[in-house]
């Protein structure tokens, strides 16, 4: 009775080394395609003509005045001087830094919070990608080529596929939120 039981499990056993297999040997042939593929092509678009981009802000270069030292108020004004009201002065926002990382702009906010801005352009089209170090992944703008069509995809907001598809030939640029950084790779499936 044992031999019958295991004989039920053997092909299904083999199907799972099978399937192990070919998902090994898939990733192992992608590996080139992987290596091969050029995120960098393009020219970022300046952060004011980037649409839909909230949060983004526009560095700003101040130069900071000396502020007066603070004094104690007085209880009551001396009598032979009439009190006149200082017209407020507003503190300049501090300037925002823009600096570049693993080809993404990033900026920093009043939060501490860094925003990572980057345009990726393939023969099916252009992608311009948002992330912050909160872990959320946007897409800004997709514009596919002509005879393509675009598609997104985001099962967590720290991971973004975006599809640039044509009958049986697609390229795909997956952006992720991983070990406190921005990554993103670009595939081409099909021909």
């Amino acid at each position: 009775m044992g031999s019958v039981r295991s004989s039920r499990w053997l092909p299904v056993a083999g199907w799972f080394a099978a399937t192990a297999g070919s998902i090994v040997l898939s990733w192992v042939a992608l590996l080139p395609v992987l290596n091969a593929a050029r995120p960098d092509v393009g020219t970022l678009p300046d952060i004011d003509q980037v649409p839909a981009a909230a949060e983004v802000v526009t560095p700003v270069t101040t130069t900071s005045t000396p502020r007066p030292a603070a004094t104690t108020a007085k209880t009551s004004p001396p009598a032979e001087k009439p009190t006149t009201a200082k017209p407020t002065t507003k503190k300049p926002a501090p300037s925002k830094a823009t600096t570049t990382e693993d080809g993404w702009t990033v900026t920093t906010g009043d939060d501490g919070v860094r925003t990572y801005v980057r345009s990726f352009t393939v023969e099916g089209g252009q992608a311009v990608i948002r992330m912050t170090s909160e872990g959320v992944v946007s897409l800004v703008t997709a514009t596919p080529a002509d005879g393509y069509t675009v598609e997104k995809t985001q099962s967590d907001p720290a991971d973004l596929a975006v599809y640039f598809n044509e009958t049986n030939h697609s390229f795909i640029i997956r952006a992720i939120w991983w070990n406190d950084a921005p990554f993103a790779e670009v595939n081409e499936i099909g021909s």
